[in-house]
């Protein structure tokens, strides 16, 4: 697998965010490596040990299972910052909960469909999420990428505080995951 650095330095700061090989017993996403669940590894194909992850996998895992199905080569043509918050949500909630979040978010900033049209929120990127992004771009330029990566956050910081008012165990992790996941611009 080759690619280009900004994809490889995206992935990488996941994995330095992620860390090495996890099994707390609070942590719904059980025995990690990598930031990579075992269910994850597991469905990927990966048999070993998870502590035995390589490096690599982890890293083939992450595009194709996360970057590929955001559509981010695609998404980086237009904005890195909207890249790196998409990779991150995808890696942490899920790959259709941070394409849901793009979506809802586009829809909001189209001016009642002014713009574009309202696209259907149903955590798959495809031509329109991308066409849309490209047009709010172009017409809001580097505010509206601002506000945008904003908005994005916001949504990912209200995940977290829902996580942890429903589920109390969760309340070891919302420190962190705010420290290193949700940074307004």
């Amino acid at each position: 697998m080759i690619m280009n650095s900004f994809k490889q330095g995206v992935i990488d700061r996941v994995i330095e965010v992620e860390g090495g090989f996890v099994d707390d017993p609070l942590d719904s996403g059980g025995a990690t490596k990598y930031g990579i669940t075992e269910k994850v590894a597991r469905d990927y194909g990966y048999k070993d040990d998870m502590q035995d992850l390589p490096r690599e996998v982890a890293c083939e895992i992450y595009e194709l299972k996360y970057w590929d199905r955001l559509k981010l080569d695609s998404v980086q043509n237009l904005s890195f910052k909207i890249v790196e918050e998409l990779f991150d949500s995808a890696v942490n909630m899920g790959v259709v909960t941070a394409a849901k979040y793009l979506q809802r978010s586009l829809n909001a900033l189209n001016n009642r469909g002014a713009y574009y049209e309202d696209l259907v929120v149903d955590g798959i990127v495809g031509s329109r999420t991308i066409r849309a992004l490209e047009i709010y771009i172009n017409f809001r330029g580097c505010d509206g990428e601002v506000v945008l990566y904003n908005m994005l956050n916001c949504l990912q910081g209200c995940f977290y505080m829902d996580l942890a008012s429903s589920r109390q165990k969760d309340e070891k992790f919302i420190y962190g995951w705010f420290k290193d996941r949700v940074n307004l611009a």
